[in-house]
């Protein structure tokens, strides 16, 4: 009854001078920050009908009890009892991006200790093995998920994330140490699929661009940590054993996070546990979210065994095609960009070319990588992927010709 309670307050009368020749300063669209934060004016003009819907909006003031009201002004919350949970799943995306960054600077020293010194394959096998173990995970995820449910699957699924790291870390031969990375690849690879499905199945509709977001500022995080981290490894050849135990302890923070985090309110349906689906939904969404939100959940169940005959080539078929197409060649131009091979070997890049201190300068890439991630949350539910899309690639154009400028020209 919050809305009745301010509109109970007195409204002076409007004066002569507000006819039809309005200021349209005053009506402007209310700016929208990240997260869906309205700082809207007040409205004072509207009908009467408008006036009887405020008063009587007890339903849906209940089904919003994170949208405060201060005077004039309303912060839209609705984000925040999601907020909880998505963090929780997106340490897995943290845990992606320490490993991608963990082989950066102590590769070298793994390689004098283990006897493969000098062997760049050898090496890349090392660092990239990881991601074989990724492709073989992300084909399992969908089978557990479907059995078990989304926070059953992420809690088994750090038994390879903390095992492989162990494994890492105590490694005496090549062949632990690339035991170690499998086992953390396999894990990898489950979260890769688990954790965006997680997300659009828990996060509200409306937040569900900026809640998404958190997956790649997780991995830039995670990143940022593992090259931070590989500093000391410059000076102590033994260090990174230490970052691999390291590595261990967000597997941990996961498995028991999960057991507070919700399910997935769309398995709970598949399952057969509307209430308790209803429940979640309920507390996330609101309470006139509810049965639409089932509506949908049962609608979807009701299609997944409805396409049995279809086949994958059928993706090449129109009207999948163009959208198979766009979508895996973005993926495709985002990988020969080099991104990857910037993340995994750039401290040795960086010393070859006469940086004193190659994890240092790593540390600035991670850093700036971060910086793109937190521009991609603030704009992406106001701006539009598509933009995004467009303005990203266009900018990694004009910098990988600058590099080409820069590398020629040094010669």
């Amino acid at each position: 009854m919050r809305v009745a309670a301010v509109l109970h307050q007195p409204v002076n009368p409007v004066r002569p001078i507000f006819t039809s020749h309005l200021n349209p300063k005053l009506f402007r669209k209310p700016k929208t920050f990240r997260f869906g934060f309205r700082f809207a004016p007040l409205n004072l003009k509207g009908s009467a009908t408008k006036k009887k819907q405020l008063l009587t909006q007890d339903h849906d003031s209940d089904d919003s009890p994170t949208q405060e009201k201060s005077g004039d002004r309303s912060f839209d919350l609705g984000w925040v009892p999601a907020f909880p949970h998505v963090s929780i799943a997106s340490m897995s995306n943290f845990l992606f991006g320490y490993h991608i960054g963990v082989m950066n600077g102590p590769i070298v020293s793994i390689a004098r200790e283990l006897g493969f010194e000098g062997d760049p394959i050898l090496e890349g096998l090392v660092v990239s093995i990881f991601i074989a173990g990724a492709f073989v995970g992300s084909v399992s995820c969908g089978s557990l998920v479907d059995k078990l449910g989304c926070r059953r699957t992420f809690q088994i699924d750090t038994i390879p994330l903390i095992l492989g790291a162990l494994v890492s870390a105590q490694a005496h031969s090549l062949n632990e140490i690339l035991l170690g990375r499998f086992l953390v690849g396999l894990g990898i690879g489950v979260n890769a699929v688990l954790v965006p499905i997680y997300i659009s199945e828990v996060a509200p509709t409306k937040y569900r661009g900026s809640l998404g977001s958190l997956c790649q500022i997780g991995t830039c995080l995670g990143i940022i940590l593992s090259l931070f981290l590989g500093i000391p490894a410059e000076n102590d050849p033994h260090w990174w054993r230490t970052m691999f135990y390291v590595a261990s302890i967000p597997g941990f923070l996961l498995a028991v996070g999960m057991q507070f985090a919700v399910e997935s309110p769309r398995w709970l349906c598949r399952v057969g546990n509307i209430n308790d689906a209803e429940a979640i939904v309920r507390k996330l969404w609101g309470e006139s979210k509810v049965d639409q939100a089932i509506e949908e959940f049962q609608s979807v169940i009701k299609n997944d065994g409805s396409d049995v005959n279809s086949r994958w080539l059928e993706l090449l078929e129109e009207p999948h095609s163009r959208v198979a197409f766009i979508g895996g060649t973005l993926f495709a131009l985002q990988q020969f960009a080099g991104i990857n091979g910037v993340l995994y070997f750039s401290s040795l890049t960086f010393q070859d070319v006469g940086i004193a201190s190659g994890a240092l300068a790593s540390l600035f890439v991670g850093l700036t990588n971060f910086a793109g991630a937190l521009c991609a949350s603030y704009f992406i539910d106001t701006q539009g992927r598509k933009k995004l899309l467009i303005g990203s690639y266009l900018g990694m154009v004009r910098d990988l010709n600058l590099i080409l400028k820069l590398r020629y020209d040094g010669k």
